[in-house]
């Protein structure tokens, strides 16, 4: 495993994507370990992609972890797919993690609901008390959940907002194997936003593979800022990103 930093950001690197996948789930483990010895609930917000199978795939065989414990929100959800289609976010999670775990509450984004009723809803309960943890990945275009440039702001006066996606995050949910085409993509979604991704007290980033190394190295090397959503990272004092060898190809 190498470690560097890009400002307050720890980025590990691991020779294969299990390695990393099992590095971050012992991390995530123990993180939610210590809290709960603190607290009687804590609040978990997750991502559902295919970046982030090895760790789910991890986390729903932990011994350890008491999930009765454990209130989980997911950070996205496209708008206007049957609730039935296995892309939403709410069914791959289910499908990964939640029909192994019972935890305190799953709260799902309910998209067929009218959309700024539904954004009200999502975002009171965002509210009700901090964010312990979220788990993420970042896009082929930088994003963080769908908060694609250009309407990722960092000072969004809001937590969850309806977004229209672009081309490139339409693209990549092709490339993850979601879609068939980039045609059976919906155009919008809701989503958290920045400020709501990072009032969690860790954060756990998770990019592996080469689709995402341009992102990745966009994410160390470019200035903070809003067209490269990712780069907020940077800037949180609490973060880890993990990745693999076939994602950091530097020496």
């Amino acid at each position: 495993m190498k470690q560097i930093y890009s400002n307050l950001l720890q980025i590990n690197i691991y020779d294969t994507r299990h390695l990393m996948g099992h590095a971050a789930w012992k991390a995530i483990e123990d993180t939610i370990n210590k809290l709960l010895f603190k607290k009687n609930n804590i609040r978990i917000i997750f991502a559902a992609a295919p970046s982030q199978n090895e760790v789910l795939a991890f986390l729903q065989h932990s011994q350890t972890i008491d999930w009765s414990k454990i209130t989980c929100f997911h950070m996205d959800e496209y708008i206007g797919l049957h609730i039935d289609h296995p892309a939403l976010f709410s069914n791959f999670l289910d499908e990964h993690l939640f029909k192994a775990i019972k935890p305190s509450a799953f709260h799902k984004i309910n998209s067929l609901n009218t959309i700024q009723d539904e954004i009200s809803r999502y975002e009171k309960l965002l509210m009700e008390a901090p964010i312990d943890i979220c788990i993420m990945g970042i896009g082929e275009n930088g994003h963080i959940a769908f908060n694609d440039p250009p309407y990722a702001k960092f000072d969004d006066p809001h937590f969850v907002k309806e977004i229209q996606l672009d081309d490139i995050s339409r693209q990549q949910q092709v490339n993850d194997g979601c879609f068939n085409s980039i045609e059976e993509v919906p155009t919008h979604a809701i989503t958290l936003t920045i400020p709501a991704l990072v009032s969690a007290e860790k954060i756990f980033c998770i990019v592996p593979g080469p689709t995402k190394t341009k992102a990745l190295y966009r994410l160390m090397d470019e200035e903070i800022n809003e067209n490269m959503p990712a780069t907020i990272l940077r800037k949180h004092e609490n973060s880890l990103l993990f990745t693999d060898k076939s994602c950091y190809q530097r020496g």
